[in-house]
């Protein structure tokens, strides 16, 4: 970049005054990442109120040689929405892009900018009697760009799959200013490549998802909660076959938990109780669903699937929510893991997934042989077994300094993680992207052609890298992008 405030002042004139900041005050808070690991610095933080103004501001950065880091609702898990320490950046925030644009029950169609927080997307569904079929602990904050950026997934993943199935069509700036215009949605359509699905899990370094059309299902006719104590992982993916052979499409969740991680949850919140009298060394959180049609025999399948499971010797004990304030206590404990993991101190979290049938006795690898190699540590598992996606989270012993010991001992045992993860025919990011966190592992463990071929797709689209420089995958074959 030549000349700075030149740059500056084209972008206020496109932007406006409430569109472009410089004030120190004002972008602190969005140079780091949620989770604390990376800050970085910007030129500016630029929100932009249309997708015409992010076209042009694209176009000036190019001309300008200005890096863009796109950023949603700044909760992303790799580092993948921060700018490095070289100050020459522009942080792009989506988040004055909130509009629904179209919303179409009988097609069951939303059309909404990524701007869009997910929970306003649950609630505008919900008031036209629709629901959009994710959904996940940071649902306050994550946008709809952002999910469709790392191509999130959630708890309903088992039944709807990841933020990769709910798009149907996409809006997107690229790297030149100009404007992909995919929003209209056509059952067959043979033209070549499906070019919004380059944009989808691109983590902005392919282009700025500007709308999507997105799917949505009609409301709950109602739900099941269920919540079942196990002796083993193994045994909860036994039931959870059992609960698929049972309950079909009507399974919509199984998320498990050991008794280490309940029992911090039930510290961290102070109205919270253990859901079962006893204690059991795996939990595991089942939801059940119906529509209207289906709704009057949902209770009777629950308990029939559940009495056959303990026939068989499934599960120790179960429970069924007996309300709605009870299911969503039992999802609450779900949710706040990560919110009780922090009090504990230090930690690195690994977002895996293997083959579902291999989790079980991957963690059962995994865990004590973590804590066997560095000593104090403590390992736990938890998540979204049915669609093979476990958090795989490392605390720190106690008394560390945190940024040593993440930097050290912290780093190196990501990559044991990730190493047995690769050994395992896994993957090191199921569902959080790779972002700047997992960019050097994805380069060392991942299959040479795959990743020649993302290098030339970033070449193609974004030739002078400008787009999310320093993310997710490597220009050159024998060096990260800097």
């Amino acid at each position: 970049m030549t000349d700075t405030a030149a740059f500056l002042d084209e972008a206020r004139a496109i932007l406006g005054e409430r569109g472009l900041t410089t004030d120190a005050d004002l972008l602190d808070p969005w140079l780091t990442d949620w989770r604390g690991r990376f800050t970085g610095r910007a030129l500016a933080l630029a929100s932009p109120a249309a997708t015409e103004q992010v076209a042009d501001l694209v176009k000036l950065c190019a001309r300008h040689g200005v890096p863009i880091v796109p950023q949603g609702g700044n909760s992303g898990m790799c580092g993948g929405a921060t700018p490095d320490a070289s100050g020459e950046a522009i942080i792009l925030s989506l988040r004055r892009m909130d509009k629904v644009r179209h919303f179409d029950k009988s097609a069951r169609q939303i059309v909404c900018e990524a701007g869009l927080v997910l929970q306003t997307l649950h609630e505008v569904a919900g008031a036209q009697g629709m629901r959009f079929p994710l959904t996940l602990g940071g649902k306050g904050s994550a946008t709809v760009g952002g999910l469709i950026a790392t191509n999130a997934g959630g708890t309903q993943v088992l039944r709807h799959g990841s933020m990769r199935a709910q798009v149907l069509g996409l809006e997107g700036v690229m790297a030149d200013g100009a404007v992909f215009d995919g929003l209209t949605v056509l059952k067959k359509d043979n033209r070549g490549f499906d070019l919004k699905q380059l944009l989808i899990g691109s983590e902005g370094t392919l282009g700025i998802v500007t709308a999507a059309t997105l799917r949505l299902l009609p409301a709950l006719g109602d739900r099941r909660v269920v919540w079942a104590g196990l002796p083993s992982l193994a045994a909860a993916r036994r039931l959870l076959t059992h609960c698929q052979d049972e309950a079909g499409d009507a399974l919509e969740g199984f998320e498990v938990m050991a008794q280490p991680t309940l029992d911090d949850v039930i510290r961290h919140l102070p109205d919270a109780r253990q859901p079962l009298a006893g204690r059991h060394a795996w939990h595991a959180l089942i939801e059940l669903v119906a529509d209207d049609a289906d709704a009057q025999s949902l209770g009777e399948r629950t308990e029939a699937m559940l009495a056959g499971a303990l026939e068989r010797g499934l599960l120790d004990d179960a429970v069924i929510a007996a309300n709605e304030a009870q299911a969503e206590g039992f999802w609450l404990l779900r949710d706040s893991i990560a919110a009780a993991e922090r009090e504990k101190g230090p930690a690195v979290q690994h977002d895996i997934s293997v083959p579902v049938e291999k989790m079980p006795e991957f963690v059962d690898f995994a865990v004590p042989r973590i804590e066997r190699d560095w000593p104090g540590t403590e390992a736990l598992a938890f998540g979204h077994l049915g669609d093979g996606n476990v958090h795989f989270h490392v605390i720190a012993p106690d008394g560390v300094e945190p940024m040593d010991w993440m930097t050290g001992d912290g780093k190196a045992i990501s990559a044991q993680v990730y190493r047995m993860v690769s050994e395992w025919d896994g993957s090191i990011s199921a569902e959080h992207g790779i972002g700047q966190l997992k960019r050097d592992e994805l380069a060392q463990l991942s299959d040479p052609a795959r990743l020649a071929i993302m290098r030339q797709v970033k070449r193609a689209l974004d030739p002078n890298n400008i787009l999310n420089p320093g993310k997710l995958v490597p220009l050159a074959p024998d060096a990260p992008i800097q």
